[in-house]
């Protein structure tokens, strides 16, 4: 796994947890079965067949925003990450230009028809 390899989950504009799992559907791998709450969330990234790095850019209104809500997400990155037996890292943008990433086409969901 290479960084230049990592999606990257965008959260410009995300206010509350609707708004989070959306964005997290248009720009993670997750199966088709993904329920848009927490629970599924750490399922599907900790069942992630290869490796993958997800960068989390503009999390920060969120965070202040929903702050309860975001320590949510927090935990359940780290779960995922822990529970990973293909490789999870969730690295946190802290600023600088990532638009090189986000250009990129994203993967299709896994499992799906497409």
């Amino acid at each position: 796994m290479r960084i230049d390899d990592a999606v990257v989950l965008d959260l410009h504009g995300v206010a509350d947890k609707t708004a989070f799992m959306n964005r997290c559907v248009h720009a993670l791998p997750l199966p088709v079965w993904f329920g848009r709450n927490w629970d599924a969330l750490a399922d599907s990234l900790a069942d992630m067949r290869a490796p993958m790095a997800i960068v989390v850019t503009h999390w920060q209104a969120y965070a202040e925003a929903e702050p309860d809500e975001w320590s949510t997400a927090q935990e359940v990155f780290s779960a995922a990450a822990r529970a990973s037996s293909a490789g999870l890292a969730v690295l946190l943008s802290l600023g600088g230009d990532l638009a090189h990433l986000e250009d990129r086409p994203s993967s299709p969901a896994q499992d799906s028809d497409d």
